[in-house]
C-alpha cells in the first residue's frame, strides 16, 4: 500500500512538472526586449535605445504616427536635446545612469519624421519612467 501511495504521488508530481514545462516561452516578463533603433540611413544617423519598457510604450501608449507634425516634433526635440545634453555633461549633478550619452541632434538637419517621432516619444517615456522634467510641461504619470 505504501508503495502504491509513493508511486501515485511520484506520478502526480511528475505530471505537474511535465505540464508546467510546457508553458509558453513568449511570456513578456521572460523575453528580452529588443532595442529601438532610431535611424536615418541617408544621413548616417543612428540612436539605439535599450531601455526596458520603451518598446511597449512606443507600440501601445504613444500617440500614433501622424498625430504630431514634423515641425512640432523637431521643436520639442531641439529643446529636450539641449536639456538632456546639459544633464549628460554634468554627471555630478544628474544621474549618469539616466543621462549616459550626449545626443548629437543638429537643428539644421532634416532627420525625417520617423527619427523625430521616435526621439520625441523616447523623451516623453524617459520623463515619465524616471520622473524627470526636461521642460515643456510634458511629464505625466510615472510609468512603473
Amino acid at each position: 500500500m505504501k508503495i502504491i501511495k509513493k508511486l501515485v504521488t511520484f506520478l502526480i508530481l511528475a505530471f505537474i512538472f511535465w505540464s508546467c514545462s510546457g508553458l509558453p516561452k513568449n511570456n513578456p516578463k521572460l523575453t528580452k526586449e529588443e532595442p529601438v533603433v532610431i535611424a536615418n540611413d541617408s544621413l548616417e544617423y543612428k540612436i539605439i535605445i535599450i531601455d526596458i519598457g520603451f518598446n511597449n510604450y512606443l507600440n501601445s501608449i504613444a500617440q500614433p504616427k501622424g498625430f504630431y507634425n514634423q515641425n512640432y516634433l523637431e521643436a520639442r526635440n531641439r529643446a529636450w536635446v539641449i536639456s538632456w545634453n546639459l544633464r549628460a555633461q554634468n554627471p555630478s549633478r544628474f544621474n549618469q545612469n539616466i543621462y549616459e550619452n550626449i545626443i548629437d541632434y543638429q537643428p539644421n538637419i532634416d532627420y525625417g519624421y520617423d527619427v523625430n517621432y521616435k526621439l520625441f516619444n523616447y523623451f516623453l517615456f524617459a520623463q515619465q519612467k524616471y520622473n524627470i522634467n526636461l521642460g515643456g510641461g510634458f511629464r505625466t504619470n510615472r510609468i512603473n
